[in-house]
């Protein structure tokens, strides 16, 4: 492959020094069917990947009768064989802007990389600034190949039956708010914008857009945000047929699991960080390892073994004081419970409480035959003084007791939607088996049967009155989050017209194909700039960047451009139909943008609005109108009637 490489380098700098000469004639003034006549011949360096860099002397022809087209200008032609291979007003070729382009948005290369790997793959010289203008005119090209198929992408999902739709935006830091429309059963990107917030105005009227151009979904999949929820019913009540909104299953758990279970958990959280608990428990397992120093190798294999022997009593010396050391870390090891989720799924707070309980009660149990080893009891006895606190503080066994109420109602919740945690990342292997649609129907059907039943249960288990407020206050809490989005949970199961074959088709009861495709596009951000926090990058990351994730899909490819080798040329396909188009109009007094969809206004703080509101003149003109001196007014005695003097 080296070698090949190499081969290929070695013809493109043969060519560095090569000048082409370009003159087309023959052709006709397409006006007046006359003669055409040189008008200027230009010599620019153009660098493509098929040729490498070369220099190149272009002829371009005018009609030789002067005539006009309809928008003022000469009838002048240029060779059409440039036109298919160059950029318009650039001196690379259309392989070069879609390489970088590719490299940016699917591989997350950095611009140096991509400057490094043109000149020793291809022999081309771009600047960093060069690169970053390809790649945006590469997402304005992409924007308009996917407008410009639109009708070929709607006929395909209407062969489908349909496409449900997965609808979310994501941001950083409240910063950039990318919206975007994925096709569910395709899981192609049907449309990606910029919006200020996530507001229903904004939402809508990117969704109608999307409407206007590929068609009405046969379902949508949202999330329970009030914004998101107002701009689907406005989507719906303009619709001519009725389509089911769905609520994420999944986003449902996690507002039931948030408002059950978040108090009780800050309050814990609080108290374990008041009772420096974690940083007691890591001082006490560093000075231990420094105690043990060299020794802690065949301390270790003494911990091993008294894991594995019948006695509970501890060995002395340095055996002794690892297990000690060991238990410390098993506390502090408490994130190793967790179900590899966020909050409200996994609870670590209480995890690490019920690890404190675990562990002071084996200190009970080792100190009631204390070690001879009077090292090995003093540390034993440092152990548990550090783990006291936790169990005398008042009240906190109330709280970690009603948590732990709610925590059980959550999870009988979570097993009636059968919504099963990950283990180590990896689904668990009951549901490694795809079903068939059959199949998933009966399932569903189970699932709301399972959740009428739970429901039925808290109605029997909720009690009217007496001490047992905070079960009661639980089951109302769950009761009204069924009740306000209940209706939204079900309806998945999407009949096909007998054009797409018949039968159903369901929708995925979450939003995490769209989470999934957010975590993706983030962590390639990641890649490429080194940075944690996203804010500044989202903010300036264009939305036509969601639209690229299409190339990685055949069928998507198929429709479009038929494969990606031949995208450079249906780029070129784009312009020369562009040009045709408006060889037969005037210009407009005022050129509209492209894309130029009106966006929502709302009160947050856009880049524009920030640079404004940041400036200098601005400050300058505050203190100029502060520090100015008020007008003098002369009062001038009121006229008076002469019959009230």
């Amino acid at each position: 492959m080296s070698s090949l490489q190499e081969h290929l380098r070695e013809k493109f700098l043969a060519t560095g020094g090569v000048r082409v000469c370009v003159c087309e004639e023959g052709s006709p003034c397409p006006a007046c069917a006359g003669p055409m006549r040189v008008l200027k011949s230009v010599c620019r360096s153009i660098q493509t990947l098929e040729h490498g860099p070369f220099h190149l002397r272009e002829v371009s022809h005018v009609c030789a009768a002067g005539c006009r087209r309809p928008d003022g200008g000469r009838v002048w032609r240029r060779a059409s064989s440039l036109a298919e291979l160059i950029i318009p007003g650039r001196s690379v070729g259309y392989d070069v802007m879609v390489w970088i382009g590719l490299e940016r948005f699917l591989n997350h290369r950095q611009r140096e990389e991509i400057r490094c790997a043109l000149k020793s793959e291809y022999a081309i010289t771009l600047s960093a600034g060069e690169i970053s203008v390809l790649t945006r005119l590469f997402l304005d090209y992409v924007r308009r190949l996917h407008e410009a198929c639109s009708p070929k992408l709607r006929r395909a999902l209407e062969n489908d039956g349909g496409s449900p739709w997965h609808l979310d935006a994501t941001c950083e830091d409240g910063r950039g708010t990318l919206l975007v429309a994925l096709a569910g059963w395709r899981r192609w990107v049907l449309g990606a914008w910029k919006i200020p917030t996530e507001c229903a105005e904004a939402i809508h009227a990117c969704a109608h857009d999307t409407v206007k151009r590929l068609g009405a979904p046969c379902a949508i999949m949202r999330d329970l945000g009030p914004a998101m929820i107002r701009a689907c019913e406005q989507l719906l009540a303009k619709l001519d047929t009725k389509i089911p909104v769905l609520g994420c299953h999944q986003h449902f758990l996690a507002d039931v699991g948030g408002d059950l279970l978040q108090a009780g958990h800050d309050k814990l959280r609080n108290t374990f960080r008041r009772l420096k608990l974690r940083g007691g428990l890591r001082t006490l397992a560093r000075d231990l390892s420094r105690e043990l120093g060299a020794d802690l190798t065949p301390a270790r294999d003494a911990f091993r073994a008294w894991q594995q022997s019948a006695s509970h009593a501890l060995p002395a010396a340095n055996a002794g004081i690892a297990v000690v050391r060991g238990l410390a870390q098993w506390v502090l090891d408490f994130l190793a419970d967790a179900e590899y989720q966020d909050f409200p799924f996994d609870q670590p707070y209480l995890d690490l409480y019920e690890r404190c309980l675990r562990v002071r009660r084996v200190v009970d149990g080792l100190l009631r035959k204390p070690p001879e080893d009077r090292r090995v009891l003093r540390v034993l006895r440092r152990l548990g003084r550090l783990i006291d606190p936790v169990i005398t503080e008042p009240g906190l066994a109330n709280t970690v007791q009603d948590l732990r109420v709610r925590a059980r109602l959550f999870d009988e919740l979570r097993s009636a939607l059968r919504l099963f945690p990950r283990t180590n990342g990896h689904k668990q292997p009951g549901l490694a088996k795809p079903l068939t649609s059959q199949q998933a129907a009966a399932q569903l059907r189970d699932l709301r049967t399972a959740l009428r039943r739970f429901v039925s249960s808290l109605h029997k288990r909720r009690p009217e009155r007496g001490p047992a407020g905070n079960l009661r206050q639980a089951i109302d809490l769950i009761l009204q989050h069924l009740k306000k989005h209940g209706k939204s949970l079900w309806g998945h199961e999407i009949r096909l017209p007998a054009k797409a074959g018949g039968g159903i088709r369901l929708v995925d009861r979450t939003n995490n194909l769209l989470e999934s495709f957010f975590h993706a596009m983030k962590r390639g951000e990641r890649r490429r700039s080194g940075r944690k926090n996203l804010a500044q990058d989202f903010e300036h990351l264009p939305p036509e960047s969601a639209l690229v994730q299409n190339f990685t899909f055949t069928d998507y490819v198929e429709i479009v451009c038929g494969s990606l080798d031949r995208l450079p040329h249906v780029f070129a396909d784009i312009d020369a139909t562009e040009r045709r188009k408006s060889a037969g109009r005037r210009k407009a007094a005022q050129p509209t943008l492209p894309n130029s969809m009106p966006m929502i206004e709302t009160g947050s703080l856009p880049s524009l609005d920030r640079q404004l509101i940041r400036s200098e003149a601005l400050e300058f003109r505050i203190d100029d109108i502060i520090c100015s001196k008020p007008p003098r007014v002369i009062l001038s005695r009121p006229y008076l009637p002469s019959a009230t003097v």
